[in-house]
């Protein structure tokens, strides 16, 4: 399963392969992409070739080279829904398209993510009301919990949560991470769900909320 950047991405560089026989510069792809900047399209590249649709020719500049194309049929537009209206949203099937920020790592504040890298088609019965975002899970630290790394875990945005939540905590306002959250008195401890990472406790003021974990989307190669 590809997202659409992805999708994009690929038949972008098919379709020049096939006309010019050169596939096309970084910046040609951030700007068809309409991409904020080369980044982005690196982190594309990346993912279509640890998915097996492109790779990338040894010894020779701006060579990539299609290995095959996806089966699914082209993707909707994006639009720039983030906040929608649950009280119209369709049958069973209907899905609502999310940005996807980044990857969740540490030392990654989920505010340095200054522009979304793509856009991701969610299920509408997967959310609520509210505001969601996506992000690419990096990392083994929640795997006891069923989140591996690659997932991509779809996230409401909210400033609180209660004990036993999954959220993205913002550490000390520099470090994000996929947490299991609890409460004790004045302290907050973020729990991992692998017994090799220890639980981190804070005091008051040290962690934020940013979001609380409402679903997850696994692709599988």
């Amino acid at each position: 399963m590809l997202t659409k950047k992805q999708h994009e991405l690929l038949l972008f560089i098919h379709k020049r392969l096939s006309e010019d026989g050169v596939s096309p510069s970084f910046d040609e792809m951030k700007d068809a992409l309409q991409l904020a900047s080369k980044s982005g399209v690196h982190r594309l590249v990346s993912a279509l070739e640890e998915r097996g649709f492109i790779r990338r020719l040894a010894h020779r500049a701006r060579a990539l080279e299609v290995l095959k194309m996806p089966d699914s049929a082209a993707p909707k537009p994006a639009g720039n829904v983030v906040e929608a209206d649950f009280s119209r949203r369709g049958g069973e099937g209907a899905s609502i398209e999310v940005p996807v920020l980044g990857r969740i790592a540490a030392g990654v504040p989920i505010e340095a993510i200054q522009h979304e890298v793509d856009r991701l088609s969610v299920p509408a019965a997967m959310m609520s009301r509210g505001e969601h975002f996506a992000l690419e899970v990096r990392g083994d630290s929640m795997i006891e919990a069923g989140i591996l790394e690659g997932d991509l875990v779809i996230i409401k945005r909210s400033e609180t949560a209660d004990t036993g939540d999954i959220v993205v905590a913002l550490v000390h306002d520099e470090e994000a991470t996929l947490k299991k959250l609890r409460k004790k008195g004045g302290s907050i401890a973020l729990e991992a769900a692998n017994p090799a990472y220890e639980t981190r406790i804070f005091g008051p003021g040290e962690v934020k909320v940013q979001g609380r974990l409402v679903g997850l989307i696994r692709r599988y190669h």
